[in-house]
């Protein structure tokens, strides 16, 4: 009786030291995991003192700057033509529903006012203002949601010690409970300071797979300030207790081109998958390999059909504004999302596997059909397709189109349709 004793304390000191072990959503919660299934597009900013160098986000760790010397782009970094306005605008005119927005990268530097750390916009750098804020404000006036991106990895903190070994869980120098410490403080701010945080996107867990990131302790914090928050994790493995959405880098979910993917088991919450307007994160200045408008707006249909979001990133200029490039880009993807956007919006994938003429989106008992490859045969195929469809007609002008259902699946007949070089989406009716 001793022993059970005893053994029941030490559970319950477990439960009540690292928080929440085993996982419920609020109603809240899964209100907001459908909501945000249904926004389907979203602005990714990766913004913060290492734009001022013109070469990414990972610049301090690539070319090797020591971070005393890093530092001190934060006695310069002055973005006097950020306009918080002008992003949420920017990201509206591209039919974008939510922004996700970088707090803290890798280096340390936290992009918002924080108590927990004097190396801050706030207060280590001439502009002194918290752009954070006035984003928080403009997208909660505007109607966007803001997802807040957090790194877990810190390149300069002496209680992280980068680069120490790991042993029984803990780097083997620095403080890793002082960490713990430091990240619930600032995590604390950003949910109870600024308004409508809705989501927290983690980052950075991968450079340490074998540490106690104490993420009971993390996750369940978070829940408890504001249930409703979504959590989501970049960590490359399968979901985790805790969270709520799961995204996957520069790959639709199942892919695997970028090699980050490989222990990604798809699971059962949402899914979102980020990628770049060029080939950078960070803003660089040399990177000029543009994304179509065609090639963003393939990539929104794409996702879509796989059941996940697409996040589109852009690296801001050291002085606040985005480049022109990205603007003109994207303001042409919206007028395509303002003409089409209710075959994206709202929708469910998955309804089949991706094809090699493109994808099928659903809402409710209406499913499209999104031709992005130009078939080779006069007509495109839905295998294993068994719910019955009553009508198939043109989007673009509301024409029949002949379709044949057979056990096998469904033929939808293109001989005598015009293919759209972007898209061409056939509406389907089933009963």
């Amino acid at each position: 009786m001793v022993k059970k004793t005893i053994l029941s304390l030490l559970l319950l000191f477990a439960v009540t030291a690292y928080g929440q072990t085993t996982y419920k959503p609020s109603e809240s919660n899964l209100a907001y995991r459908e909501n945000f299934q249904d926004m389907k597009f979203g602005l990714f900013v990766h913004w913060g003192i290492y734009s001022e160098l013109g070469d990414g986000e990972w610049v301090m760790n690539n070319k090797k700057i020591p971070y005393a010397n890093y530092k001190r782009l934060a006695d310069f970094f002055n973005p006097q033509a950020f306009d918080a306005k002008e992003w949420v605008q920017f990201a509206k005119r591209a039919g974008m529903k939510y922004i996700t927005i970088t707090s803290r990268h890798h280096d340390g530097f936290s992009m918002f006012g924080t108590k927990a750390s004097a190396y801050n916009i706030v207060d280590a750098t001439p502009y002194h203002k918290d752009p954070l804020m006035e984003l928080a404000k403009e997208c909660q006036k505007e109607g966007i949601k803001l997802h807040i991106y957090y790194s877990l990895l810190d390149w300069g903190r002496a209680d992280y010690a980068f680069g120490s070994p790991i042993v029984n869980g803990k780097p083997t120098k620095g403080d890793w409970d002082s960490y713990i410490k430091f990240m619930k403080d600032q995590l604390t701010e950003l949910i109870t300071n600024y308004p409508g945080v809705q989501a927290i996107w983690f980052d950075g867990q991968w450079e340490r797979r074998t540490v106690d990131w104490r993420f009971n302790e993390i996750y369940g914090l978070i829940h408890k300030l504001n249930p409703a928050i979504i959590v989501g994790n970049n960590h490359h493995l399968a979901p985790i207790d805790g969270e709520d959405f799961q995204m996957f880098e520069k790959d639709l979910p199942g892919g695997n081109t970028t090699g980050f993917s490989g222990e990604s088991k798809i699971g059962q919450l949402p899914l979102e998958t980020c990628e770049t307007i060029n080939n950078s994160w960070g803003f660089n200045i040399n990177d000029r390999n543009y994304k179509s408008t065609r090639q963003i707006i393939h990539y929104i249909i794409n996702a879509a059909g796989h059941n996940a979001n697409f996040l589109l990133n852009v690296g801001p200029m050291p002085n606040g504004k985005i480049q022109p490039e990205f603007a003109d880009t994207l303001a042409l993807v919206g007028n395509w999302m303002q003409k089409n956007g209710n075959t994206i919006y709202g929708t469910r994938g998955n309804v089949i596997d991706a094809q090699p003429w493109g994808v099928i989106t659903a809402k409710n008992k209406t499913l499209f059909a999104h031709i992005i490859k130009a078939p080779q045969l006069p007509y495109i195929f839905l295998p294993q397709f068994k719910a019955k469809i009553t009508k198939a007609s043109l989007m673009a002008n509301g024409a029949a189109v002949k379709f044949k259902q057979v056990p096998e699946g469904v033929f939808i007949y293109t001989d005598n349709i015009t293919i759209d070089p972007t898209d061409t989406i056939i509406e389907l009716t089933t009963i």
